[in-house]
This record gives C-alpha cells, sequence and structure tokens, in this order.
C-alpha cells in the first residue's frame, strides 16, 4: 500500500511542516550527496555505544533525525510527513508542533539505544520523528481516511482506507520486526530501526492531546474529522 493523500483538509499553512522538509532535502543534497558524506554521518549520526560512553555524543539525539542514508531514504520519509504533518500541525500550532516532532525523535532515538545499548551502527533518519506525528494523526484524526495506491500485477488500484486501519497495520509491522530483532539479538532487520519507530509512535501517540490547541466550539457545526 503507498498512500498518496488523505481527506482531512488544513485550516491553515504547514509552515513548519514544509520546513522541516525543506530542511531535511537541504542537508540531503548540501552535506550527504558531497564528497565528505561520510565525515558528517560518522560525527553526527546516532551511534547507540557512543552515546551511553561519551557525553557530547547527547547532540546525536538530534543531529541524526535530519540525516539520511540515500534519495530513497529521503524521499519516503518526507512523502510521510507531507501527507501526515499539516493536520497535525494545524491542530498544534507551529511551534508545538515542532517542539512536538524533535520530542518524537528523541524519544525514538532513545527507545533505540535502549534496546540496542552496544551497537556501533551508525543510526539516521526522521523516520522516528515522523512515526511519533503518525501516532499523533491516530490519535487527533481516527475518523480519518488515506488515499492509498495498490499496484496488482503492474494495474494501478486505488483504494480510501480508515486511518485507523492504515497506520495500525503500518505499527503492527513495525512491532513485529521489533520483536523479531529482539528475538535473533541483532540491532536491526535490513537497516531498519524498528524499535525507533516503535518508540517515537508510542510518543506521538501519548504527547498528541498535550500539544494540541484547543479550538473553540461552533455553534452549529459538525467536523468529523476533529473528535477532540
Amino acid at each position: 500500500m503507498f498512500p498518496l493523500r488523505d481527506t482531512v483538509q488544513a485550516r491553515s499553512l504547514p509552515l513548519m511542516n514544509w520546513t522541516l522538509i525543506a530542511l531535511n532535502v537541504f542537508v540531503f543534497f548540501a552535506l550527504l550527496s558531497g564528497p565528505h558524506a561520510e565525515f558528517w554521518i560518522e560525527r553526527y549520526a546516532l551511534i547507540p555505544a557512543h552515546l551511553l560512553t561519551t557525553p557530547a555524543a547527547w547532540l546525536t539525539l538530534f543531529t541524526s533525525m535530519f540525516l539520511h542514508g540515500g534519495l530513497f531514504h529521503l524521499l519516503s520519509n518526507m512523502w510521510a510527513l507531507y501527507i501526515f504533518g499539516d493536520n497535525v500541525e494545524d491542530r498544534m500550532g507551529s511551534g508545538r508542533f515542532l517542539i512536538f516532532y524533535l520530542l518524537c525523535g528523541v524519544a525514538a532515538a532513545i527507545v533505540h539505544v535502549l534496546m540496542n545499548p552496544s551497537s556501533t551502527i551508525p543510526t539516521v533518519g526522521a523516520s522516528g520523528a515522523i512515526s511519533g506525528v503518525m501516532g499523533a494523526y491516530l490519535v487527533l484524526f481516527p475518523f480519518a481516511r488515506v488515499i492509498t495506491l495498490v499496484p496488482f500485477f503492474f494495474i494501478p488500484y486505488f483504494f480510501e482506507i480508515p486511518a485507523l486501519f492504515f497506520i495500525g497495520v503500518w505499527f503492527a509491522g513495525q512491532l513485529v520486526n521489533a520483536l523479531i530483532t529482539s528475538a535473533l539479538a541483532t540491532p536491526d532487520i535490513g537497516g531498519v530501526a524498528w524499535w525507533a519507530h516503535v518508540g517515537g509512535f508510542v510518543a506521538g501517540m501519548v504527547l498528541a492531546r498535550l500539544f494540541i490547541v484547543r479550538r473553540p466550539v461552533r455553534r452549529f457545526y459538525v467536523d468529523e474529522y476533529y473528535p477532540w
């Protein structure tokens, strides 16, 4: 299933969401596509074993979420942020959304470190923070739908899938893979920090209601996508 868009229309311009996307794209093409890419990865990626022994490495809890290991990694993350981030920002406001995003990214990184404390594999990507955005989306827009592309024998089919189902299936996949990594005592499968996704998602669900801006009740007004 490939998400194309959701059915919720944001009421304000998602300036912070666009800024985060632009910043990630800029960092990738300005720093990680040149001859010194390895230097930036080694210096600013999250390495669990270093984090627990080097105080200065704690900065990588933040810097690692703006680095990506490849173009597909970048595009897949930014596409998910583009689809789900605008509405979450709309409910929180730009400033709160930025703080929420960073907290989810840090929470994801901490969970990854706790589950893989001796790993020396550099971890990069915004996936943990974006998982938090998806967790918040599930809490704030449980009745929304996601327009999804499902190819079958090279024939594209389009379905309007409930966000609860789409995100729920996605999270179940992350959790299963995370449990497998723990059972096999491997830090990741296929180069993916599954526990970071799980940690970020749970953090997003927990923090979502703390960051939303309550909207005034409007007379004779009903919005099926804003239950809170």
